[in-house]
């Protein structure tokens, strides 16, 4: 349109020239302002009003015109497909003339086109006596498979009315739903169409041959999103052409009787109400007001999803067993214009209307209904006309205006409701208030008012969109619904699978992709149920393989992509952030999308508005944030795989070249942006300093992570040397973090450090070699696979020594002597952790990247055992302190948590159990703060051990089977001897003697089977100490012998402590049978060997028997 024709309209024309002179076109007018317009000559404040006011109606009709546009690029997306066919056409075409055959269809388009149109179908194509239909192309809607089957109905009801030659005219219909590729602009000129790519087409073109004329056949997927909205019966399964198995169909009879949209959809499989205790406190104190005589209104607000119909069910059935009269109404899209539809179809389920009721038996049911509920003298005839039943020409009514018969159908119905209050509380459920007709929202407004005074709840549900309503009046609550807290959201997901765990990485990503909104946490499990991704384990679901992301569920795909659709001329835009992530900021949008500057802000502002997305801080420095994971990933799930790679292929390199402070921060970033597009080999390296960069920062979990997908990527390169020296980098930066999450027993850290070791000989790469040696020595010894492990340490030295790297040297001689300690040869294994301090320039405080481990600190712990073992328990203690001090110092949680379980190991040794017991449980919540599983267990061992030597023996035990359960499901075997030997001495305490030699056999067999031998003293005394439960001399005399091999073991092994302890448990044994002598001889050199920690409670014990002795 010109300015001038334009202005003319306004009759306006004698500003053209002024607009003309000052260059403003009808691209300019939309930034136009009052200022602009009175620069330019327009003084009248009226003028620059009318025309402001022009420009925004101009700017709307615009921004609608556009939303309604197609794209202009194909999509993926759910669509519902329609088939129509007009039924005998061929023999039609051979009765007709071609000019009259042409007429024919001529108005059979026509009416096809308008009937399907009232429900938002496209007509994408005419084909001879076919239609091809779309819903939810170009618009998405939230019911696009409900408005399909309407259309249907309609379609096949409205074709009926035409006739030729006085034969009515019958068409058939099939509809399904499913992922389609439309948009596609094919042929030229008036033969141009928008193709479509799929099963779904296909699928309704075969069940349109299936149906009988007149009906309407819909598909599994079309039923599914349907509910009970529809009378439905079921067909046969039948095999068509094109699809390997039988396909299932249902024909559409009628509309469904459910009194509510919720109801139909729903069913009878409703989930628990969950998170809703006080709303519905609220409405029930509301509901015991009205019981008094004083109405009133409750408004509950919330988004779609939110469980507003939910709560309303909730209320409902908690007044089940109450005397009451329950109203009703019901709004629907499709009837925003429909004057009073929610009367009148509340009005047709109350009388028992049914579809083939004659006029005469629909007014009889309408007099009986109202005989009862309406005083009003001209009620059956007001409400007769109202529901189009035809009434005798005398009445009254017949000479009224419209507007008399409004006024006297409004006092007819509030006289319902008065006569309905005075038998007793009413109870009037408005559902989707922000779908209600003018009509009725004035009557509401009335009924709002009036009910003040009545014994009435009215609760009236709806959309944030609608301002609320009547909020003004006294009686009147709002409510609004938020989104669950997390553990709701977690009690609904278990409830919806039946009360059964999910996996935690299920769990957490459907928590993450719903964010609260119960119907996206609802339908998001069911599909995953349904999914075949989870097997039935019994009392839980488990992995039936790898986690894919989770797909949008069929029942959530119409409503995500409506809220995109209306902003179709922005949705470009949306799908581009989308591409970025959740959250992506300004600039780096800008440095993707191609439009200026100010079509951009814009663009984003009309998102904003929307609220489809939330807007954070002031520009540049804006971040823009989906209002919805799940309406994100329908943006970004819209794009087809070759846009999706070219907009991640720009992201990644815009970040590359323009952000240099994300690419440090972030690498993943743009790794994962180069892994979407295609560009593996890029993405490796990203992938790689990503999990080296988290490693670093104790995020190990966000490393394994990285890493991994950097394997991934990897698949994709063809095989050649430089593909293994990155995958070799891989690995060994995988190593770490699976050793500190997983535990150093994992099998993932085997398998990963095993083909580490490969890659290091085919490469020839020894640094390598090393690494990947020393992290497969952690896992055979924490495995307490010693064999494997000795013959790992020899490769291990020589390699250190090979490569001249200190490093190196500090690793090899603190795996020599951690070996060589669970071998029994405590002052060995000291010699090679001092050696280990002393290497290299770090003296004593290297921390190994490679490993996550502060080495030093571990040096010190390990020294400390040696040390305690070897009879200088003060300066165990000390060392060991020193070693989390260190650890401590480093700020590393790993490290920090090792340092505690050594730590609180020494005090058990020590037999101190208040200290064990706090020491155990700092390092078990750091553990399971940062997921360290071995040394999570190692702990709980602890600190069962510690609550048991404390207070009552069953509660220490309950919780030592717990945590040597935990133990065992990090695979590792190392200090099983010990922790047995623990457990035996807790059954000893208990007084199960069966049970305590049972243990210590398992213990000892373990202990031979895998050379763990530095226990095997505490194993004999314990073996001992179990025999003197049994009071006889026979008993006495196998105890006597026990303690004798422990005496002589730990003598063997130079551990002066254990040798001091079995030396005591022989003295008792002997003073209480009257061998004082023998008792004291035996107790007093060792005991007297000792230079330190008289203050212990082993030193204590001694000392307090020898002065008994003497």
């Amino acid at each position: 349109m010109d300015i001038g024709l334009w202005l003319r309209a306004l009759g306006l024309q004698s500003y053209e020239q002024a607009f003309r002179d000052n260059g403003v076109d009808l691209d300019v007018l939309p930034r136009l302002t009052a200022a602009d317009l009175k620069e330019i000559g327009v003084s009248a404040v009226g003028h620059r009003r009318k025309i402001l006011d022009a420009v925004g109606d101009l700017t709307a009709a615009r921004l609608e015109a556009a939303d309604q546009k197609p794209p202009d690029r194909a999509e993926r997306r759910q669509l519902t497909v329609m088939f129509c066919d007009l039924v005998g056409s061929t023999a039609l075409s051979a009765r007709l003339d071609p000019e009259d055959m042409q007429e024919l269809l001529q108005v059979y388009h026509a009416r096809v086109g308008d009937l399907v149109s009232k429900y938002g179908g496209f007509v994408a194509k005419y084909m001879g006596d076919g239609a091809l239909i779309y819903f939810g192309y170009p618009q998405a809607h939230e019911d696009d498979a409900e408005r399909a089957v309407h259309a249907g109905l309609t379609l096949v009801a409205g074709i009926s009315e035409l006739k030729v030659d006085g034969d009515r005219l019958n068409a058939r219909v099939g509809i399904a739903t499913g992922l389609v590729v439309v948009g596609d602009l094919l042929g030229v000129g008036e033969a141009q169409e928008r193709g479509i790519a799929g099963e779904t087409p296909n699928l309704a073109a075969r069940l349109q041959e299936l149906a009988e004329a007149g009906a309407v056949v819909i598909a599994y997927n079309t039923r599914r999103l349907v509910g009970g909205l529809f009378e439905l019966a079921p067909l046969a399964p039948c095999s068509l052409k094109g699809f390997a198995e039988p396909v299932g169909a249902w024909r559409v009879t009628g509309v469904g009787k459910a009194e509510s949209r919720f109801e139909a959809l729903h069913g009878t499989r409703v989930t628990p109400l969950v998170g809703r205790d006080e709303e519905l406190d609220l409405i029930l104190s509301r509901w015991r007001q009205i019981k008094e005589g004083s109405g009133h209104v409750a408004l509950i607000s919330g988004e779609p999803g939110i469980g507003k119909s939910r709560l309303v069910l909730a209320l409902r059935e908690r007044l089940r067993g109450e005397s009451k009269t329950s109203l009703r109404y019901a709004c629907s899209p499709h009837h925003v214009n429909s004057a009073l539809f929610p009367f009148i179809t509340q009005i047709e389920r109350a009388a028992g209307f049914a579809p083939d009721d004659a006029w005469e038996a629909r007014l009889d049911k309408l007099a009986s209904l109202l005989e009862t509920t309406s005083a009003e003298p001209h009620a059956v005839a007001l409400f007769a006309d109202l529901l189009g039943i035809p009434i005798s020409s005398g009445d009254s009514l017949a000479a009224m205006s419209s507007l008399q018969k409004k006024g006297l159908l409004f006092r007819a119905f509030l006289a319902q409701l008065e006569g309905l209050a005075v038998r007793g509380p009413v109870l009037v459920v408005l559902e989707d208030t922000h779908w209600l007709d003018p009509t009725s929202r004035e009557f509401f407004d009335q009924m709002v008012e009036r009910l003040q005074r009545l014994p009435v709840l009215l609760i009236a549900t709806f959309r944030p969109e609608l301002p609320p309503p009547w909020i003004g009046f006294p009686h009147v609550t709002l409510i609004t619904l938020n989104r669950l807290a997390e553990a709701q959201a977690r009690s609904l997901v278990e409830r919806v699978a039946g009360g059964k765990a999910l996996p935690a990485e299920v769990l957490d990503q459907i928590l993450a992709r719903t964010e609260g909104v119960p119907l996206f946490t609802e339908e998001l499990t069911k599909a995953v149920l349904e999914s075949g991704l989870l097997k039935d384990a019994g009392d839980r679901y488990v992995l039936d393989g790898p986690l894919p992301p989770l797909a949008i569920p069929v029942t959530l795909h119409d409503s995500l992509m409506a809220r995109l659709d209306r902003l179709s001329s922005v949705k470009e835009v949306a799908q581009i952030g989308a591409c970025i992530g959740r959250e992506f900021d300004h600039e780096l949008l800008a440095a993707v999308v191609p439009l200026p500057d100010g079509d951009l802000a814009a663009a984003l502002e009309r998102l904003v508005a929307a609220e489809l997305v939330f807007r954070r801080g002031i520009p540049p420095a804006t971040t823009y944030i989906f209002k919805h994971a799940l309406v994100r990933d329908a943006a970004y799930q819209s794009l087809l795989r070759k846009r999706r790679q070219e907009l991640h292929a720009k992201v990644a390199t815009a970040i590359e070249t323009d952000f240099p402070q994300t690419l440090e921060a972030r690498p993943e970033l743009v790794a994962l942006h180069f892994d979407e597009a295609g560009l593996f080999e890029k993405a490796v390296g990203y992938w790689l300093l990503a999990g080296v960069l988290a490693a670093g920062r104790s995020a190990n979990v966000e490393a394994i992570a990285h890493l991994r997908s950097g394997l991934a990527s990897l698949a994709a390169l063809p095989p050649a040397e430089p593909r293994s020296r990155l995958e070799l980098s891989l690995l060994l930066a995988l190593g770490g973090p699976l050793l500190a999450t997983k535990g150093y027993a994992a099998r993932e850290a085997e398998a990963v450090y095993k083909r580490a070791q490969e890659l290091s000989r085919e490469l020839n790469n020894d640094a390598d070699l090393f690494t990947a040696i020393r992290g497969l020595g952690y896992v055979y010894h924490v495995r307490a696979n010693l064999h494997e492990a000795t013959q790992l340490v020899d490769e291990a030295v020589d390699l250190a020594h090979r490569t001249d790297n200190p490093a190196f040297l500090v690793e090899a001689y603190h795996f020599a002597g951690a070996l060589t300690f669970h071998l029994g040869k405590f002052q060995a294994a000291r010699d090679w952790h001092q050696q280990s301090l002393e290497a290299g320039a770090c003296h004593g405080h290297f921390h190994s990247e490679v490993y996550g481990i502060n080495i030093g600190a571990f040096c010190r712990v390990y020294t400390a055992h040696c040390d305690w073992h070897l009879g200088n328990p003060d300066c165990a203690l000390q060392t060991a302190e020193d070693g989390l001090a260190l650890a401590r110092e480093g700020a590393r949680p790993f490290s920090i948590a090792l340092a505690l379980a050594y730590l609180a190991m020494l005090h058990q040794f020590r037999r101190e159990p208040e200290a064990a017991l706090t020491i155990a449980e700092e390092a078990r919540s750091l553990c399971l703060e940062y997921r360290f599983d071995y040394y999570g267990a190692w702990s709980a061992l602890v600190r069962a051990w510690a609550i048991t030597a404390q207070g009552p023996v069953e509660e220490g035990l309950a919780a030592y089977d717990a945590a040597l359960k935990e133990f065992a499901e990090t695979g590792a075997g190392l200090r099983m001897p010990h922790y047995l030997g623990l457990l035996a001495a807790i059954q000893r305490k208990a007084g199960r003697r069966a049970a305590g030699f049972k243990i210590v056999a398992e213990a000892t067999q373990i202990a031979e089977r895998t050379l763990e031998s530095w226990c095997n003293a505490e194993l004999e005394r314990e073996r001992g100490e179990l025999l003197l439960l049994d009071p006889s001399d026979d008993a006495r005399e196998e105890a006597e012998a026990a303690f004798k091999r422990a005496i002589d073991i730990a003598a063997n092994q130079g551990a002066k402590m254990l040798e001091l302890r079995a030396s005591a448990a022989l003295a008792r044994l002997w003073a209480e049978h009257n061998r004082r002598k023998e008792a004291f001889d035996v107790l007093a050199p060792i005991y007297e060997w000792f230079t330190q920690g008289f203050d212990t409670p082993d030193l204590l014990r001694a000392r307090r028997l020898l002065a008994n002795l003497r």
